[in-house]
């Protein structure tokens, strides 16, 4: 037992040192999966030689497993309708933009350093993807123009299958030297083919089911989406296709789809990509040896300045000929391409693979990212304000529902599904009986998310999202048994009596024996049969009573017949002194004429 609670007393401190560098990296303006490294070279057999660690095996595997829950979270978090305007640049920069800044870094490897054409390529196409947890990180906290920002960030989910694709092409052709070009053109044809069959069927598959689905709880969904990830990437592996390809496109169909529980998959995989990141940064720090790296300074220096200088501002140049991008746009998506933890584990392919002077590659391609990421990371958002690429807004915004945050405000967010059969089915979302601290936020209805209204009424397969007040939830709750079994609504209205004479006009303060103004059962000795609405900033309260009269309640009560009601409410709208007493004014004259 002193063994396990060793390893688990390990990780929790590598988990607590990579929150610490995180944090620090804020503070000193750099990227933080610079600091991630760093960790895993301290703690390694250079540094404190806390861990021994020389498994690239299980570092590649770590580094997949990571790396697909990643580009999920990064799918899910932008949806079909953030990429859609910026597809054709993004899926230009992820294929031709990446073979072209492979083949440029690649050639200058080979001319400047002492490899083989075939070597040089194998690096260039190490180092020649973007890294979706580095760009992500870039973005959460950039103001970067919202066009771009979606671009980055479609490039980043979509160009991981392409560089590994090249890593193994160039792998094979080396090991095998009558493997050729066209042998690589159909290894991408299979893999992105096969990839994009599988991403899309399990995502549309997934978000049927998730529809469907009837989970006795919100915390079983976020483990229903990590199946989603591991089945995308399983059923395209086996198939022989690309599993990043088939993880990110099932994250894009869950992101585009209003699902249950939707806010709580979010944010929990949001978190799981940031322990994703940490393990992988960590892991592949530790197979760092920091007094072999002096050896490849000086190449690993000269790859980033020819990657960073040349390489992607010519692949940006050619991706985006076409699009419709300004000049300083095509600097700052230029300047973009860090790279982070994908090179890194790119380069233990060719040394599991056993391919000859893959410790070189692996040294090199390391350098290269910690420099290019140094420089461009640090510099990005200074330069994207001094070139005008940037606004008042976030490039990613939160969610405009952040639970979290309205907890800490002392309310909740509770959601209520319509079942069939349901006695609340045609009822008015304002004859739900919700007590004054609860508010129908938003309704969905199918794939659409609608503003409730007063007279919207409720349908079977409904989901309200109500926003209240933590000391409502049991009213809310005695409420939801009453929309299953019922009664609901309001009673029927008597119709009016001629006998009952002429309608009699009263008014007179609120007092505390007339009951709640917010949900009086009578006024003036006559039942309630139905309220109408709810006043906000008071309590107080628009009802019909049991003779067919009106009756406002509040801090006053009036009572009288429509037409009455509405003359007093516009002589009180004429005199509010309040934008919220104007307001429901308004309100009652609206709602007393239907």
């Amino acid at each position: 037992m002193g063994h396990e609670g060793s390893l688990i007393l390990v990780a929790g401190l590598l988990l607590a040192l990579g929150l610490a560098a995180s944090l620090l990296a804020g503070r000193l303006r750099i990227p933080g999966l610079v600091l991630f490294l760093g960790v895993g070279m301290l703690v390694g057999s250079d540094g404190l030689g806390l861990i021994s660690f020389t498994d690239y095996e299980l570092a590649r595997f770590i580094g997949v497993v990571a790396l697909s829950l990643i580009l999920f979270e990064g799918g899910l978090a932008a949806g079909y309708s953030e990429i859609r305007p910026v597809l054709g640049s993004a899926v230009s920069l992820a294929t031709l933009g990446t073979l072209v800044t492979a083949l440029v870094t690649g050639l200058a490897a080979y001319w400047l350093l002492d490899f083989t054409l075939l070597q040089g390529l194998l690096v260039g196409a190490t180092v020649s993807a973007t890294d979706g947890a580095a760009i992500f990180a870039l973005l959460r906290d950039s103001t970067l123009k919202r066009r771009l920002a979606r671009t980055l960030e479609g490039e980043a989910g979509m160009n991981d299958p392409i560089a590994v694709l090249l890593v193994l092409g160039f792998i094979e052709w080396i090991l095998h030297p009558g493997y050729g070009i066209l042998d690589m053109a159909l290894l991408f044809v299979q893999q992105l083919g096969i990839g994009f069959v599988a991403g899309a069927a399990v995502g549309w598959l997934a978000v049927q089911a998730f529809r469907r689905a009837k989970l006795a709880t919100g915390g079983l969904y976020p483990v229903a989406s990590l199946a989603v990830v591991a089945v995308a990437y399983g059923s395209a592996d086996v198939l022989h296709g690309s599993g990043f390809l088939a993880v990110y496109l099932a994250g894009l169909s869950m992101g585009s789809a209003q699902l249950p529980a939707r806010q709580t998959v979010h944010a929990f995989h949001d978190g799981v990509a940031w322990v994703a990141q940490l393990a992988m940064f960590l892991a592949l720090g530790l197979l760092v040896f920091p007094h072999q790296l002096v050896d490849f300074v000086w190449q690993g220096t000269l790859i980033a300045l020819v990657l960073v200088f040349v390489a992607r501002p010519l692949a940006v140049t050619v991706a985006t000929a076409f699009a419709p991008l300004g000049y300083s746009d095509r600097l700052v998506l230029g300047w973009a391409g860090l790279r982070g933890a994908v090179p890194v584990v790119l380069a233990t392919f060719p040394v599991i693979a056993g391919v000859p002077g893959s410790l070189t590659f692996f040294n090199i391609a390391f350098f290269a990212v910690l420099v290019s990421t140094l420089v461009q990371g640090a510099s990005f958002e200074p330069l994207a304000k001094w070139l005008g690429a940037t606004t008042q807004d976030p490039a990613l915004p939160a969610p405009l529902v952040e639970v979290g945050s309205i907890r800490q405000l002392g309310a909740d967010v509770v959601e209520v599904e319509i079942g069939e059969g349901d006695a609340v089915i045609g009822v008015r979302v304002r004859d739900l009986g919700l007590p004054r601290e609860a508010l129908v936020n938003v309704l969905v209805r199918g794939d659409e998310a609608l503003p409730p209204r007063g007279s919207t009424r409720l349908e079977a397969g409904d989901r309200l999202y109500i926003v209240a007040r933590q000391g409502a939830l049991a009213a809310i709750e005695e409420a939801r048994q009453r929309w299953r079994t019922g009664p609901v609504g309001p009673a029927p209205r008597p119709p009016r009596s001629p006998a009952m004479g002429a309608p009699i006009f009263t008014t007179r303060p609120w007092t505390d024996e007339d009951g709640d103004p917010d949900a009086p059962d009578s006024v003036l000795g006559l039942d309630v049969i139905e309220r109408l609405n709810t006043r906000w900033d008071v309590p107080g309260a628009l009802v019909v009573l049991a003779d067919g009269r009106y009756a406002v309640t509040g801090p006053h009560v009036l009572v009288g017949s429509r037409d009455q009601v509405q003359w007093h409410a516009r002589r009180r709208l004429r005199t509010a002194k309040t934008d919220a007493e104007r307001a429901w004014w308004q309100e009652v004259i609206g709602a007393s004429a239907l």
